[in-house]
């Protein structure tokens, strides 16, 4: 593992609520209009939204650069980073502690993994009952 840890939706909740981290989801621009995105108004920092892919799978070429612009001064702060099931945000995390970032990947996603039915309704952010925006960015 080349970043900080993977840790679960809840617990990246928690470090939200403390004001110690900034979430960062690396989703595509359709899943946050159509799935929905993280709310975390109840925290002190807003998220930020920067595709680690485009759509069709096009990697971003200037995810570095934005999220260089976009993240904290404070390279201690740390980020979490948060995709659909936890794979795009594991190799966005290990981008970002490249920089010198302190990354944590949130394993399960936004929406998790696929349950027996082939629906994503078995874990992940928004299955774990944490506040989301449907709908909107």
């Amino acid at each position: 593992m080349s970043y900080a840890g993977d840790i679960t939706p809840d617990e990246a909740w928690k470090k939200l609520k403390s004001g110690s981290a900034v979430l960062v989801d690396v989703r595509t621009e359709e899943e946050w209009a159509h799935i929905g995105i993280p709310d975390t108004r109840q925290t002190d920092n807003d998220p930020l939204f920067i595709p680690w892919v485009f759509a069709g799978g096009i990697p971003n070429p200037d995810f570095i650069m934005e999220l260089e612009l976009q993240g904290p001064e404070d390279r201690g702060t740390e980020l979490l980073f948060l995709c659909r099931s936890g794979q795009r945000s594991a190799a966005a995390a290990a981008a970002a502690t490249n920089l010198g970032f302190t990354a944590y990947n949130v394993t399960e996603g936004f929406e998790g993994v696929p349950g027996p039915d082939g629906q994503r309704n078995v874990n992940g952010w928004k299955n774990r009952g944490l506040p989301t925006n449907v709908g909107q960015e």
